[in-house]
């Protein structure tokens, strides 16, 4: 066990308990989870007892001490930044200073103005020999589907057009409805939930969004505003799309479609046999569909990368080492540009916005 790469959860909540756990513990041959910290004791406490499980020497940390052990702790090499969206840069960029490699769950910030303030202040921990890695987990980079989907669409032609539909069902039922850092700041909902098909929507295409302009509304009075975004959206290759989500519908459905000179290409949301996942289907000219379906499976594949990652970097001792390009900081903030450019437009009444280039 001594010698398996030793991390860090921050952050004890739902996701951490119900996904990074079972999903680090898939994986548990591969590293040593040594500290699960959160801001409360009693926080640290529930997940731990969870995690003990399948890490039975996981350890407890909290508050402010708590973090400052965890930085200062020279036998821990990497940490997932689990936490509020407000407060994930701050914590992240502390660790990173510290000379730990981090994973952050998404979005990558909340606004531009912090991205860039973010990705400044990396640029100065990047001078010292040995940048640490600053990795976003952004899982729908890493689903198979939309692996797949981007050999397929290569090969239907000239993009004529693509379709992003999302139907969500963001209500009371849902563990994440009552989310107080979601509804703290306009777009919360949106932002948070939308970063992945606009992450979907970037790898799918193989480019990027550079204008947009949307319409934005609030229905849905138990959300905060806008529930609603309606965007027209051009790509740097010409083509023109549509992205509609809804925050919480009756009738949820989430689908990719892109339209080519020679076939079409989509991928919808669903479930095949108990399991949950994506339907990739290809549309030939003569009238042929062929159809495979692809489970989930993206956020084990990226948290596995992420510690392949670090043993890397660690093993390359000083002369630095890049995260994936899939899971960088910047693709990260990709997402989030395009989605506050169409928020921005929303509250301009439909103004055209170019996205902010990282």
């Amino acid at each position: 066990m001594a010698t398996l790469p030793q991390i860090a959860v921050l952050g004890a909540g739902i996701f951490v308990k119900t996904q990074y756990i079972p999903r680090l513990a898939e994986i548990s041959h591969l590293f040593c989870l040594k500290y699960i910290w959160s801001r409360s004791e009693e926080s640290s406490r529930r997940a731990v007892e969870i995690a003990k499980q399948h890490f039975p020497g996981v350890e407890c940390k909290w508050g402010d001490q708590g973090l400052n052990d965890i930085m200062q702790d020279s036998s821990l090499i990497g940490t997932a930044v689990v936490l509020a969206g407000q407060v994930q840069v701050d914590i992240s960029l502390k660790l990173l200073k510290a000379g730990k490699h981090v994973i952050q769950e998404k979005p990558a910030a909340t606004s531009i103005p912090e991205i860039e303030t973010a990705l400044a202040s990396y640029k100065s921990v990047s001078t010292n020999p040995g940048q640490p890695i600053w990795a976003v987990a952004e899982n729908y980079r890493f689903e198979p589907a939309f692996v797949e989907s981007k050999k397929l669409v290569a090969g239907v032609g000239d993009m004529m057009n693509v379709q992003v539909i999302i139907e969500g069902s963001m209500n009371s039922s849902n563990p994440y409805f009552s989310s107080s850092w979601r509804r703290n700041f306009e777009g919360g909902f949106i932002l948070d939930m939308g970063v992945h098909f606009i992450a979907g929507l970037r790898m799918i295409v193989g480019c990027e969004v550079t204008s947009v302009s949307a319409i934005t509304s609030h229905i849905d009075r138990t959300l905060p505003p806008p529930d609603i975004i309606s965007s027209n959206f051009k790509l740097e290759n010409g083509c023109s799309g549509v992205f509609v989500m809804v925050v919480s519908s009756s009738s949820p459905k989430i689908i990719w479609r892109v339209v080519g000179s020679k076939g079409t290409v989509q991928v919808e949301r669903g479930k095949v046999d108990g399991k949950h996942g994506y339907l990739v289907s290809l549309y030939s000219a003569d009238g042929q569909c062929k159809s495979t379906f692809h489970p989930f499976c993206g956020v084990h594949e990226e948290l596995k990368i992420f510690i392949q990652e670090i043993v890397k970097a660690n093993l390359k001792q000083g002369n630095g080492y890049e995260a994936e390009p899939r899971s960088s900081f910047v693709e990260g903030a990709r997402d989030v540009a395009v989605l506050e450019a169409m928020l921005e437009s929303g509250s301009k009444g439909g103004t055209l916005v170019n996205v902010k280039k990282f």
